[in-house]
């Protein structure tokens, strides 16, 4: 009973600063001992006639906030800077920021299919990206790079000898692939660009090439013709690496040639016994 009455107390002065026609909503007394809070320019006290307060929503934004917020304005300002530094770059240079570019082909007849391997995804891409760069520039229609379904190959092996042959362990090795065909394309072309990636070849990265030509009737011909051609190329091919045929006038020559420090005693003697045996003969 006590505490109900000090309650009650503690509550008869903030009902009385909520009877209608006072401009107060927090009485200054004892339990509230803050200060009386004036109300918003916006709302209007209602009448002593009883009536209900109205209040009036002001639509007025507030300058204090941007519109958009501080993450997406960054970003936004990083994409723009991004874009200005590519734009003063060489159009070689800022191409590299991009896919590589493509030709179509015209028939869609295939002329050869590359096929890369490597046991490493990162290197694959790169060199995949590079040989089709490399096709753009030869005006080769590139398709690809396809992906291919990837080879795994297991072993299972003793650990080690003796005692420990009886445990074993297992060997896995998978081999990822892509495939890229270039379609319409001349022989020659296509020789040049299997050159180029030859000579700039990555680590770690395999090649393998299925090359087509389309010849017009009677290639028997042609062959024909080609064969004195070929013929002729056996003089030239005769003096490749140690093929190359040694002609000296007499023994005498041969015999100083033999005799030089950079030979070997085995080969000097056998060249100078051959040399006695045709003397006497």
């Amino acid at each position: 009973m006590q505490g109900s009455r000090l309650l009650s107390r503690a509550l008869a002065p903030m009902r009385s600063s909520f009877a209608p026609g006072t401009a107060r909503f927090l009485s200054n007394s004892s339990v509230c001992g803050a200060a009386p809070v004036t109300p918003n320019s916006t709302t209007k006290p209602a009448a002593t006639t009883g009536q209900k307060p109205k209040f009036t929503i002001s639509t007025k934004t507030s300058n204090d906030f941007p519109a958009t917020p501080a993450g997406k304005a960054a970003a936004k300002a990083a994409a723009v800077e991004e874009e200005e530094r590519l734009k003063r770059l060489p159009m070689s240079v800022q191409a590299i920021y991009m896919k590589p570019l493509k030709h179509t082909a015209k028939y869609g007849i295939p002329s050869c299919d590359l096929q890369l391997r490597s046991y490493s995804l990162r290197p694959l891409e790169f060199f995949a990206d590079f040989a089709l760069r490399a096709a753009f520039y030869l005006k080769l229609p590139a398709y690809g790079p396809v992906n291919l379904p990837q080879i795994t190959e297991r072993w299972t092996v003793p650990r080690s000898h003796f005692i420990f042959k009886k445990s074993q362990q297992n060997f896995e090795r998978v081999t990822k692939r892509r495939l890229i065909q270039i379609r319409d394309g001349h022989p020659e072309a296509i020789q040049v660009w299997l050159a180029f990636l030859r000579k700039h070849a990555f680590y770690g990265v395999g090649m393998k090439a299925n090359v087509w030509e389309f010849s017009e009737l009677g290639v028997g011909k042609t062959m024909d013709a080609e064969l004195p051609e070929s013929e002729a190329m056996d003089t030239a091919w005769s003096h490749f690496a140690q093929d190359r045929p040694y002609k000296f006038k007499d023994l005498e020559e041969l015999e100083k040639l033999v005799e030089q420090p950079k030979f070997r005693r085995p080969y000097r003697d056998a060249v100078t016994e051959q040399a006695k045996e045709e003397k006497s003969a």
